[in-house]
């Protein structure tokens, strides 16, 4: 039977913080909600989301992941954001003059998984729809992750 099992109770383990940067639409904060209650992500933080919180498209794009967003936090900046976490990733698909390691997505979430067992705060830091991340906020990240996307639209 596919779908919402109603009966179970959802079950707040640890898991990586979403950071998502300036986010403009309340439609994208909702659908990122959504996507990390489907797979037990709790933890979603906003770093000056444009059009304020709580935001009424966010709520109806989560579509019921009413467990994520009555936890979301608000933060001025993104050092503030990830300021508790041990372990930052960033996400790009921009080549950078940074030296930083580089992960794809399996072995990025091996080294999350591991490090949030040894008791330690790690975070998925995702970057403004229109041009993503400012180098300033990948440096102070520990590491990179990229996936190969189509290169017109990255």
């Amino acid at each position: 039977m596919a779908g919402t099992d109603k009966s179970q109770e959802f079950v707040f383990r640890p898991s990586p913080a979403i950071i998502l940067c300036e986010p403009q639409l309340g439609q994208n904060i909702g659908t990122t909600a959504r996507a990390m209650a489907n797979f037990g992500l709790w933890d979603l933080r906003l770093v000056n989301p444009r059009d304020g919180w709580p935001n009424p498209e966010a709520i109806a794009a989560a579509s019921r992941a009413e467990q994520v967003l009555e936890r979301v936090r608000v933060f001025p900046t993104t050092e503030a954001a990830i300021a508790d976490l041990s372990l930052v990733y960033a996400t790009t698909a921009r080549r950078r003059d940074l030296q930083k390691p580089v992960f794809g997505p399996e072995e990025a979430s091996q080294r999350v998984i591991s490090h949030i067992a040894t008791g330690g705060g790690a975070g998925l830091l995702f970057g403004r729809e229109r041009w993503g991340l400012y180098n300033e906020e990948v440096a102070i990240s520990d590491a990179i992750v990229t996936l190969p996307v189509e290169a017109a639209f990255a």
